[in-house]
C-alpha cells in the first residue's frame, strides 16, 4: 500500500512540474521570437531552475563532495541513471549533450531542444562539428556536461572516456570537470534507478563527487586528456563505500 501511495503522490509532483517547465520553456521561446536575438546564458539558468525543481520531486538524498568549478569548464560525468542529467544541471548552469534519439521524445524532446541540447548523431562523423559547437560554448564562457561512456552502465563498473568529443576543450585550452556519481540503496550500489522504482521505493542515496579540474597538458591530444579524466572518476568510485558502511564511508566527506 506505502508504495502505491508513494507512486501516486511522486507522479503528481512530476506532472506538476512537467506543467511548469513547459510554461517556463514556452515563454523562453516566445522571448526569442520577439528580441529575435539568441539568449542562452538565460536559457542555461532557466534550465538550472528547472532542475532543481525536478530534483526536489525525485526521493532522493543527495550529497555533494568538493567545490564548483571556479571557471567555465567541460564536465565530465560516468553515467548511471537518467536522474544524472537533473542532478547535475542542479549545481550550476550547463549545456547537455544528448544522443539525436532524444530529439524526438514526446516532450522530453522538446523541453531538452528548448534547453538547448547538442545532439550527437551516433555514427553520422559529426564529431567534428560537434566539437566546434562545444568550443563555442567554452569560447562563450558556458560550461557543458558530457558523459564520455556514451551510454548509461549499472554504476558498478566505468567504461572508456571517448575523447573525440574533446577537441574544444584542447584548443580552447579549458578545464575539464570530473565528476563522480553513484547510487546508494540499502547499504549496496543501487542497480536499477528507473522511474518506476524511484517513485515507487523510499528515497535512495545518492553521492556526486565533484574531482579536481584537469587542464589539458601540453603536447597533450583529446584521447589521453579522456583517459587522465576516466582514471579521476574511476580511482573516486573505487574508494567509496556505502552510507554506512563503516569508519571508510566518511574518507572522502568534504
Amino acid at each position: 500500500m506505502m508504495a502505491h501511495l508513494r507512486l501516486l503522490g511522486r507522479s503528481l509532483l512530476l506532472l506538476l512540474w512537467l506543467s511548469a517547465s513547459l510554461l517556463l520553456a514556452g515563454a523562453l521561446k516566445l522571448l526569442q521570437v520577439l528580441s529575435r536575438r539568441p539568449a542562452e546564458h538565460l536559457r542555461q539558468r532557466l534550465s538550472r531552475l528547472c532542475l532543481s525543481w525536478l530534483v526536489r520531486c525525485l526521493p532522493m538524498r543527495v550529497q555533494v563532495h568538493g567545490q564548483l568549478p571556479g571557471q567555465t569548464a567541460l564536465w565530465l560525468s560516468n553515467h548511471v541513471s537518467w536522474c544524472d542529467i537533473p542532478l547535475l544541471g542542479a549545481l550550476q548552469p550547463l549545456t547537455f549533450l544528448s544522443k539525436a534519439e532524444v530529439r524526438a521524445w514526446p516532450l522530453a524532446g522538446w523541453l531538452a531542444a528548448q534547453a538547448g541540447t547538442l545532439f550527437i548523431q551516433r555514427g553520422a562523423g559529426d564529431s567534428n562539428d560537434i566539437g566546434a559547437q562545444i568550443g563555442q560554448q567554452l569560447q562563450e564562457d558556458r560550461a557543458l556536461l558530457l558523459f564520455p561512456e556514451g551510454t548509461t552502465t549499472d554504476g558498478q563498473s566505468l567504461r572508456t572516456f571517448h575523447g573525440r568529443l574533446l577537441s574544444g576543450v584542447i584548443e580552447q585550452q579549458r578545464a575539464v570537470q570530473p565528476v563522480a556519481i553513484r547510487y546508494w540503496r540499502d547499504g549496496a550500489v543501487d542497480l536499477q534507478a528507473a522511474l518506476r522504482r524511484l517513485l515507487s521505493a523510499p528515497a535512495a542515496e545518492v553521492e556526486i563527487h565533484l574531482l579536481p579540474l584537469l587542464l589539458p597538458l601540453p603536447e597533450e591530444n583529446r584521447n589521453q586528456l579522456a583517459r587522465r579524466a576516466q582514471h579521476c572518476v574511476s580511482d573516486c568510485l573505487e574508494r567509496l563505500r556505502a552510507p554506512n558502511a563503516g569508519p571508510q564511508a566518511s574518507a572522502l566527506t568534504s
